[in-house]
Formats: structure tokens, sequence, C-alpha cells
């Protein structure tokens, strides 16, 4: 009988953003849990415990989450970073395409927090695979749940490779990162766009929606990109593909008045 909690039963393991560019961001869990071989374990918080004294709903003991890093053996979480994810790296197909791939563990513990002043927004530029990835924006006032990774030294660096087009930083208590039973996570570290992010003219960042949805509205509203990649999705992830057509259509965006900078996120770590 197949494991009810493997990737391939939760509807986890559908192929990466990179193979299918247009199911970006591509499946994320709906609860905190362990990524640990192609399973995800759900977490249950513990008031008053860190995220390492969780209980694990692995067996009928329910062992603590750093008991079951123990167990695999990898880094408990005290040697462990969190990193907010607000783009792809919360899809556990991705994160097992990228580590996979560098033959670095995939052992992830993923944990829902609420993120004040920042939301999954959308880059302004074009990812190698075709499609338009997310970036975090500025939402003062504004508190959001997204997951946080917390990863040892070695996927911390793999992870950086696999962003070229983002910096690493530390948030400031400005974005304060706190976990399901309220306690604050820190030092906390998010990736950071390189290019700004998409906006209405006012200044009014995009959020992220479903790749199809948000080709369609760029395709509306910047018409000579039709000409350049395409009037359907599918034409304008595969023509992307192209370097130089990528370049071509971040100058349309810009000339457009679509993109802006995310100055106090841009600003951290500097």
């Amino acid at each position: 009988m197949s494991d009810p909690r493997s990737l391939a039963a939760l509807g986890l393991l559908d192929p990466p953003p990179a193979t299918l560019p247009l199911t970006y961001p591509g499946a994320a869990p709906e609860t905190s849990g362990l990524l640990l071989d192609r399973r995800f374990l759900e977490i249950d918080p513990v008031p008053g415990r860190p995220v390492g004294d969780w209980d694990v709903r692995a067996d009928a003991d329910k062992p603590t989450v750093d008991k079951m890093l123990r167990g695999v053996p990898v880094v408990e979480m005290a040697g462990r970073r969190p990193v907010v994810a607000v783009g792809s790296n919360a899809s556990p197909a991705q994160l097992i395409r990228k580590f996979g791939s560098r033959d670095v563990s995939t052992v992830v513990p993923m944990v829902r927090c609420r993120v004040d002043g920042i939301a999954p927004g959308i880059s302004a530029h074009i990812n190698r695979h075709g499609y338009v990835p997310a970036a975090p924006v500025e939402v003062p006032g504004e508190t959001n749940t997204l997951f946080a990774l917390w990863l040892d030294d070695t996927q911390l660096a793999a992870l950086d490779e696999t962003e070229p087009n983002y910096r690493r930083v530390e948030l400031t208590p400005d974005f304060a990162v706190r976990s399901a039973t309220g306690e604050h996570v820190g030092p906390c570290s998010i990736y950071v766009g390189r290019w700004g992010c998409l906006a209405d003219p006012d200044g009014t960042p995009w959020r992220l929606v479903p790749q199809r949805e948000l080709i369609d509205r760029l395709l509306a509203r910047v018409p000579d990109l039709r000409a350049l990649l395409g009037t359907t999705p599918e034409s304008f992830t595969e023509l992307a593909a192209d370097e130089s057509r990528r370049e071509r259509a971040v100058g349309l965006l810009k000339r457009a008045g679509l993109v802006v900078a995310q100055r106090r996120l841009e600003e951290l770590g500097r």
C-alpha cells in the first residue's frame, strides 16, 4: 500500500517549474512539515517550545523534529538557519531538484510563519526556464503566512547557487517573523530580487498569481511583448528560453512603467 505521506500521494511531486514553467511556483504543502525521503511528515506546533521540540506525525509516539533529524542523521535545528520562501522554494519538488542535483541532503523542516511587511510579488525579470518568478515586495502594515525553511550550511550554500538573480539578506525587526505559536523566529533571511519588481504605474506591487494568469496580464498590458514572445503563455515560456529575447522583454516592461524598486528590502545587508 502506498504511503499517504509520500509527496506523490500528497500531490507535491509534480514536475518542478524548471521542467514545466507554466506550473510556477509549484505545489506547496498546506501545513508545516518535515521534508524527508520524498515524504512530507506534518509537524504539530507545541506552545512554549522551540521548533526543534515540536512534534512530528511520524508514528504514534510523535517524535520531536530534532529526534527525527538525529535519526537520519542530519544537522539538528540549532545548526540550521531559517530562510523565508516567497516563490518556488516553498515547493518540495523544486527543493528536491535543487538539492538533489547538487548531491545535497533533501531533508528540510518547512514551517509556516507569519511575516510582517512582506508579500510574494513578482520579480522584474524572466527566468532562464521561461517563467516570470516571484520576489518579496514591501507591504507595510500587512502580515502574510509564508514558509520558513530551516537549512544547514551546505543546503544554504547550494540554494544560494540557484538564486543568481537574488541576494540573501537578513531581515530586520521591521519584517518580523513569528511561528504558529507566536515566538519570534530569527535571525531569519530572505532572497531579495536584484531587478526590482513588477508594479502598477502608481507603484503598487503586483502580487504573485498563477503563471498563466500573469503572462496573459503581461501580454495584455504590454502589446509589444506579443511580437517578441508570442500571444500565448505557451509561446511566451518557450521563446523566453532565449536570453536575448528575455533581455529585450525586460526592456519593454521598463518602458511600460511596470518596474519599480523595493528600496527598504534592497537596502538590507548593505
